[in-house]
């Protein structure tokens, strides 16, 4: 257990450790106020941790692992945590998408640079993403906060949003052509686990599309975990107490605080503050929708995944999905309860980009697919099945791997509940509205009790600001 605690009654009492609790945390301290977090597990992190999941000397992230929310977000714009030891590092592109084995279409970090893998596409791509890009640290502060308040910046917003309200699959059709565009588009999009036919699918394509143009989609050098390692620096330098082991299930476990922010999702809300919260807030929690959930597999490598198409090893992230019609048909699959016979996976070889994580001339990769929520379906075989297609001798190299299933997720990390990465479903209602229909959602009806996880805008992902907000919150309410 660790833990610097020297005040009985700190101002703030942050509870759950993860990316969205320390970024809180830290607003809270360099505001002035002394703050305390308690984290149940053995180290703050949550899904921000490196471990040695395999053999001794692979270094894998258990959960994320791929930031370009990291790199954009305000809040992390904000701090110096190379101070901190952290260093960001980038594959030759952001990502290849697996159209056929031996046939990858590869984006380019330069939208100049876009070329022959998209053809005539290239010039529409750059329509779309290019005036976005260019505005794109006006925009993003806008994109990573609640979804429901008027912007700052309304031209840029509109000309963002409308194309955004739109089916990922139906923006795909309308502004490209050729398969490779669209298959590609889709793929980011299908980041959002949900039906690509539904409303609103398309800003999910559209907000990794812009990232991967503007800052890239970076790896932090070493492993996830160093992201959280210079967080807790950093609150610490702010003198923030951290007590690791300490699982909280009531408020009554509290010390007594003017503020308390909850970086966990409304299951865990009502269990610890229920008697808190008035019977209708209460209600509203308990109907918070989750998404589905993952099956992840880490392996250590014998050597460098063989690509058919040599193009797809200048990527860190690769997405194996096929054509448009592939990602959907397989999205559509996991949304009816259902598993894909070849479903989208995501996969991701960080040695590409940092041969640290690996002995040398060895390499670490991880790959995922979706499936149904709480699924304990085993998809070993089905997973590497799709790699072995698109990288014949894959499995040769295969030195030992590491899996957890859907309910395993939940059990690593209790806010992937069902295995649920993004802390809830990310549907129209629940992207807009995030947890329940309030004008400021890291507030609750308890004047001193504020909500700050993934649940919260602007939902998944490494970026802070879901804790950012929340502490905002409270220090209006503070004074």
């Amino acid at each position: 257990m660790s833990n610097g605690v020297t005040s009985d009654t700190p101002d703030a009492v942050v509870v759950g450790g993860g990316p969205n609790g320390l970024a809180a945390a830290i607003e809270l301290a360099r505001s002035g106020r002394s703050v305390r977090i308690y984290e149940a597990a053995g180290t703050v992190g949550g899904g921000s941790r490196s471990a040695e999941l395999t053999l001794p000397g692979f270094i894998h992230d258990p959960c994320s692992a791929v930031h370009p929310l990291a790199l954009a977000s305000p809040f992390m714009r904000s701090l110096d945590l190379a101070r901190h030891g952290l260093e960001w590092v980038h594959s030759e592109a952001p990502v290849a998408h697996a159209l056929a084995p031996g046939r990858s279409v590869v984006l380019e970090r330069d939208l100049e640079a876009l070329g022959s893998p998209l053809g005539p596409d290239a010039a529409a791509w750059r329509r779309l993403f290019g005036p976005l890009v260019q505005e794109w640290e006006r925009l993003v502060p806008g994109l990573l906060g609640p979804v429901a308040r008027p912007p700052r910046h309304p031209i840029l917003m509109t000309r963002f949003g409308l194309p955004a309200l739109m089916s990922a699959t139906g923006l795909a059709r309308l502004a490209f052509h050729g398969p490779e565009a669209r298959a590609l588009f889709s793929g980011m999009a299908a980041h959002s686990m949900l039906r690509l036919g539904r409303p609103l699918t398309a800003s999910f394509g559209m907000v990794l599309g812009l990232l991967a143009h503007a800052v890239g989609w970076p790896l932090a050098r070493g492993g996830s975990g160093h992201v959280a390692a210079a967080l807790e620096a950093e609150a610490r330098s702010l003198g923030v107490e951290i007590e690791t082991g300490h699982q909280v299930t009531s408020l009554a476990q509290l010390p007594d605080s003017r503020a308390v922010l909850l970086d966990v999702t409304p299951r865990q809300v009502v269990d610890i503050a229920g008697d808190r919260l008035p019977d209708g807030y209460r209600r509203a929690l308990a109907r918070y929708r989750y998404g589905p959930g993952v099956f992840k597999i880490d392996w250590a490598l014998d050597g460098p995944i063989p690509w058919r198409d040599p193009e797809t090893a200048r990527a860190a992230t690769v997405h194996l999905g096929g054509t448009m019609r592939d990602v959907a048909r397989s999205e559509d699959t996991v949304a009816r309860g259902g598993i894909p016979q070849q479903p989208f996976v995501l996969l991701v070889q960080p040695t590409v980009a940092d041969p640290s994580r690996a002995p040398a001339g060895k390499h670490v990769a991880w790959a995922y697919c979706h499936v149904p929520h709480g699924s304990t379906t085993d998809m070993t075989a089905t997973i590497e099945g799709r790699v072995e297609a698109f990288a014949p001798g894959f499995g040769d190299l295969v030195l030992a791997r590491a899996t957890r299933d859907a309910s395993a997720m939940e059990a690593y990390d209790a806010n992937y509940v069902g295995g649920d990465i993004n802390g809830g479903l990310q549907d129209v209602r629940q992207l807009l509205f995030r947890p329940v229909i309030r004008w400021n959602p890291y507030t609750t009806p308890d004047p001193g009790l504020y909500l700050c996880s993934s649940s919260t805008p602007p939902g998944g992902g490494v970026h802070g600001m879901s804790g950012f907000h929340a502490a905002r919150a409270a220090l209006q309410a503070l004074g």
